[in-house]
């Protein structure tokens, strides 16, 4: 007889190898074929909602690794609300307006912009931007992302720009938008204002110098032979000086060098002494900044007052506590000049080239102006010191390329009206990690007008009108028109036709007695458009609503999209547009470093799915601390992969020794064996933190429990052991029909509780499940943890064992490595444990030879009792030695009773009575 042929192995077709990058298509397609978003969505329609808003991602390129931890984040969470009580539909989006886009048709794909009108131009631009779309939908839906794919929301399509008209008509409408002359963040290599969120900081080399001004009227305060010391790092801005700041309640210090004088905060004398090497410094008279207020100095460069002001943002960090002063090239300044009356110039255009305003440096670009510049204030004796410095410096986060302050026309959203209902949406809001309440809290404090108009040509226009006075027009009437005409044809509408065709029917306005309007060509900045879209999508979809549930991006956000939809929405609503913002770091290589392709470091999504499978992307996902700056590279990806591997192989146990099982042969509670209610209360403790960690979006906290789960109590401990019983017994034996029991409910409870991270295998896992009606693993719920009477008090016992089973293994391997065994099962162990470890024993009804995997077990005496050779334990002395008896050709356990059978020598007597009753 081949006894082989007589033991109850494992048999499924679930594969040992995922193959994930050949078999994960293949799932998706099935998942296309039964539409199951929609499927989702029916199931849990009369659910309560649960909205998890996308922040649309810029369609312009591959989707990176940033992109990849950030919609499987979110499809962890969507996944889990629809199998936990609620409908949770997805609605991707695409931000698909600027600057890119209008690069990469002008750079890569070669097209002439002056050959075409600009409606033409916005033509190409779109046409591009569904392209984008169009990759990246594919690339995302390749990471097992479940969403409305084929309705999702572009910032482009019709109906969202109608409803963005409709944020800025009501911004408009409350007095929150203006059009002002202020230094804004510009950019000469893209030609438009920036908002803040635009702006990066690099290091820069910069030119750093101190200038004297002469004063010129001193008000009785000062003489005419001193000078003011200024610093700036910015010397192309010296054309633009109109004055020079002093804090009111500072102190100066005129100091008398060689012969001259010179004003400096007190603070400071010792600092610029320093940087100038004065030697024999006198202080010759002491003045409160106040007392210098309206001090009239001559400009070193041309025949103009630079006038002496108060103002409280000058401090005594670096430089003179005498700050230089252009309104048209800077907040400050230009805030402090308006108090003064002073003008706003800005003798730089908008390429950033000198201007005739700048006499004597026209025509030069303003980084090489720096040096013209400061050549002639060294002519004039008015350059004191020259030194070049690195510094941070604002930079365009779309060219790489530094900017300037500039003042310029633009249309502002002023906020200064609701600031504090701004404030108070945030501490209503919940924040994870929770500092993220104090971080938005302190930029909207802190923030000023937001410049919302751009001068480009791709983008939501301005839609405002202007009379024959040259005002803006902007009512309720134009506004509603506008919004329409783009809800039937498109933004580019404006482009098409011209001013009288877009004004409504009819229309008429004081400003214009003749009829005659013109239109403004700016468009809106890019973030106003995607902070509208808590109108422009939450509101007019039918599947979603105002406010969302959670809010899920990168902690570059805070000053880019939840800022953004912020001031939007409480303009508009007065509250805010989400519940809770969670917010994640950034992705870097294996080094903490940022990925970049000069460097060769760059994880790309497409690379590790084409050769692991999306479904360790997301098991990377889950395993790490996301809140923070994560690590990913091959090595880690494999480290996780391996991971995988023995989540698979658990998978494939449970399934393989379940195949003669039904769930109508499945036990009562009560019916099971201790070890077996032991495996039933670890695995309600699972169900129970893993719910909870997914309630609190602790997915890494899901990650170990999963795996120590099944690397530790399954199998290491319960699986291992089971062998003996599941391979061994007859088929309807009731010890083997117990554990069937608990693998069971394991196999059910641990698929579904994997199935929002591991959305490809575990739906792999649910179609290899015979006794499952449900066509897929998403149309179900989260498991309930199961009622196990004297849970507590079975856990600290069996917790105690498997402590004492830990020494057991040890004591196991040493005998092992100094080779007094082979195979644990041809061990057998004394054991003189101490009086509680004796209790322990004699509590367990089970076979303990079984537990321990050998083949003779015995309590030989007490802890004090033990020979010198045994191995000492905490709570038990252990000798190992051989067991007695042969082999058993069938269980491999050492047995004196192997040949008691006559009709089956070679087995024992255990194994005789299955083959002979079956």
């Amino acid at each position: 007889m081949e006894y082989k042929d007589t033991l109850l192995m494992p048999k499924t077709d679930f594969p040992m190898r995922g193959n994930l990058p050949h078999r994960e298509p293949q799932i998706q397609e099935k998942w296309e074929e039964m539409n199951i978003y929609k499927k989702v969505q029916e199931r849990t329609k009369d659910r309560p909602l649960f909205i998890l808003h996308d922040g649309p991602p810029y369609a312009n390129g591959d989707i990176h690794m940033g992109h990849a931890l950030n919609k499987i984040l979110k499809d962890f969470i969507v996944r889990y609300k629809s199998m936990s009580g609620f409908c949770a539909p997805y609605v991707p989006g695409w931000d698909t307006h600027g600057l890119p886009i209008e690069t990469a048709l002008t750079k890569n794909k070669k097209v002439n912009r002056k050959e075409l009108t600009v409606a033409e131009f916005r033509k190409l631009c779109e046409e591009y931007a569904y392209e984008q779309v169009d990759s990246q939908r594919e690339q995302f839906k390749r990471l097992g992302v479940r969403g409305d794919w084929e309705n999702p929301y572009i910032t482009l399509k019709p109906e969202y720009e109608a409803q963005q008209i409709k944020v800025f008509g009501e911004m408009a409408k409350k007095g929150y938008i203006y059009k002002g002359l202020k230094p804004v963040y510009w950019s000469p290599s893209s030609e438009s204002a920036l908002a803040e969120a635009e702006i990066e900081y690099q290091d820069k080399r910069s030119a750093s110098i101190y200038v004297g001004f002469n004063v010129k009227d001193g008000k009785g305060v000062l003489e005419g032979d001193v000078q003011i010391v200024i610093w700036t790092t910015t010397p192309w801005t010296i054309p633009a000086n109109l004055g020079i700041s002093v804090h009111p309640d500072l102190e100066y210090s005129v100091v008398e060098v060689s012969g001259k004088k010179f004003v400096v905060a007190t603070d400071l004398v010792e600092a610029v002494t320093k940087e100038f090497e004065w030697d024999n410094v006198a202080t010759v008279k002491k003045v409160k900044g106040l007392q210098l207020e309206n001090i009239v100095a001559k400009h070193p460069l041309y025949d103009r007052d630079s006038l002496v002001m108060c103002g409280e943002h000058v401090t005594t960090d670096a430089g003179t506590g005498c700050v230089h002063t252009a309104p048209g090239h800077g907040e400050d300044d230009f805030i402090i000049g308006q108090k003064y009356g002073l003008s706003v110039l800005c003798p730089v255009d908008e390429k950033g080239y000198m201007t005739k305003e700048a006499p004597g440096f026209e025509g030069l670009f303003y980084d090489e102006a720096n040096k013209s510049i400061t050549e002639k204030l060294k002519e004039v004796d008015a350059l004191l010191k020259l030194s070049f410095i690195k510094h941070s410096y604002p930079h365009d986060w779309r060219t790489k390329k530094p900017t300037i302050f500039r003042a310029t026309a633009q249309w502002f959203a002023s906020i200064k009206d609701f600031r504090s209902d701004l404030m108070d949406a945030v501490k209503e809001t919940k924040w994870v990690p929770a500092w993220g309440e104090t971080r938005l809290f302190n930029m909207v404090r802190d923030r000023g007008d937001w410049c919302i108009s751009r001068q480009r040509a791709w983008g939501v226009p301005i839609p405002v009108f202007y009379g024959e006075d040259g005002l803006p027009i902007i009512t309720d009437e134009t506004i509603d028109h506008v919004s329409n005409l783009f809800r039937e044809h498109g933004s580019n509408v404006w482009f098409e036709r011209d001013a009288k065709d877009l004004i409504p029917k009819g229309f008429t306005h004081e400003s214009s007695p003749n009829g005659i309007f013109t239109k403004e060509t700016d468009i809106m900045d890019v973030w106003f458009d995607s902070g509208s879209s808590h109108q422009a999508v939450l509101v007019e979809r039918d599947d979603l609503q105002r406010p969302a549930d959670l809010y899920l991006e990168g902690s570059d956000q805070y000053r880019g999209w939840f800022n953004s939809s912020l001031s939007t929405a409480v303009a508009v609503t007065g509250k805010a547009p989400y519940k809770g913002v969670l917010s994640h770091g950034f992705a870097l290589d294996g080094e903490g470093r940022k990925m970049s392709k000069s460097i060769g470091n760059v994880v790309v999504p497409s690379k590790v799915m084409n050769q692991l499978g999306a479904d360790i992307l997301r098991l990377w996902v889950a395993s790490v601390d996301y809140q923070s700056d994560v690590r990913v590279s091959d090595n880690i990806l494999k480290q996780v992969a391996e991971v995988y591997r023995k989540i698979r192989n658990t998978f494939r146990f449970l399934l393989g020794n379940l195949a003669d099982f039904t769930p109508d042969q499945a036990l009562d509670v009560k019916d099971l064996r201790e070890v077996d209610r032991y495996m039933l209360v670890k695995l309600n403790k699972l169900i129970s933190k893993t719910k909870a960690s997914y309630e609190n979006y602790e997915f890494a906290a899901i990650f170990h429990a999963v795996h120590n789960f099944c690397t530790i109590e399954l199998s290491s401990f319960y699986l291992d052991f089971a062998k003996d019983v599941l391979y061994i017994e007859a088929v309807d034996n009731k010890e083997r029909r117990a554990i069937q029991t608990v693998l069971y409910e394991t196999l059910l409870a641990l698929t579904k509780l994997v199935a929002p991270i591991l959305s490809h295998t575990a739906d792999e896992v649910w179609s290899h499940i015979e006794f499952v009606s449900e066509e897929s693993v998403q149309l179900v719920d989260m498991p309930e943890a199961r009622e196990v009477d004297q849970a507590e008090e079975i856990e600290t016992k069996w917790d105690s064992f498997m402590s004492l089973r830990d020494d057991v293994l040890k004591a196991l391997e040493v005998a092992r490595n100094d080779k007094v065994i082979g195979k644990s099962l041809s061990a057998s162990i004394s054991l003189y444990p101490n009086e509680k470890t004796k209790q322990l024993l004699e509590s367990v009804e089970e076979s303990l030879k079984q537990l321990f995997i050998v083949s003779g077990f015995e309590i030989s005496g007490n802890y004090e009792d033990a020979p010198e050779q045994a191995q000492s334990f905490g709570q038990v002395k252990i000798v190992v030695g051989t067991a007695e008896g042969k082999t058993c050709e069938r269980c491999w356990v050492v047995s004196t009773t192997v040949g008691v059978n006559s009709k089956q020598p070679t087995v024992c007597e255990r194994c005789a009575s299955v083959v002979t009753t079956n």
